[in-house]
């Protein structure tokens, strides 16, 4: 039983996942358990390439990012738990949360976090009722959304990135799945708002 778990492991999804391993030292976050299925092979990072992305050198490349935001996961927050090569065919809701099926093995999560690509090819069965053309994308893309609020699906079923409605920009889909966590971390708060930062210690 997982407290969190995110599917996908692009921009939203991976942003996401650091943002609520972050917040391990805050006590109301201390005993969670989190887990991210990291699948990666219909991410649009795959062929991105990137000039004009804050921080972030020219040239860099999105596959680049792919394989060092695992990385950076496993290292600075090794507590969340990264699931590789399976991918999400079913979600149904259980008496305790979410039940996840995947092509390999059954999770169950009090909360998932849906963070995939927006393409039409998306097949994950139990949220067609959600689906919906995408707001912010051209028709002829056949592009696709799951309708939301602020990200929130439904009680305990977020979306982040290009699914939520956003445009397909990196620093956007980032933020996006950075939002998510920060609302799941001030739900686990009690409702009170949490930010997680990290700053250089005076000396």
């Amino acid at each position: 039983m997982y407290d969190a778990l995110i599917i996908g492991g692009g921009a939203a999804g991976m942003s996401c996942a650091l943002v609520l391993g972050s917040a391990k030292p805050k006590a109301f976050a201390a005993n969670k358990t989190i887990g991210i299925i990291t699948h990666q092979k219909t991410s649009h990072l795959q062929n991105a390439l990137f000039n004009n992305v804050l921080g972030i050198e020219h040239g860099t490349t999105g596959a680049s990012i792919l394989e060092n935001g695992k990385k950076q996961l496993s290292t600075l927050y090794p507590h969340v738990e990264q699931i590789e090569n399976e991918k999400v065919c079913d979600i149904s809701k259980s008496s305790d949360g979410f039940k996840i099926t995947t092509n390999k093995n059954t999770y169950t999560s009090k909360i998932v976090v849906i963070a995939v690509g927006y393409t039409n090819l998306m097949t994950i069965k139990g949220l067609e009722q959600y689906i919906e053309p995408h707001p912010r994308a051209a028709i002829e893309k056949d592009r696709i959304w799951l309708k939301n609020i602020d990200h929130l699906i439904e009680d305990n079923l977020y979306v982040a990135g290009t699914l939520a409605g956003w445009r397909s920009q990196f620093a956007i889909a980032s933020g996006s799945g950075a939002h998510v966590a920060t609302d799941i971390l001030t739900l686990w708060n009690g409702g009170k708002d949490v930010k997680v930062h990290d700053k250089i210690e005076s000396i």
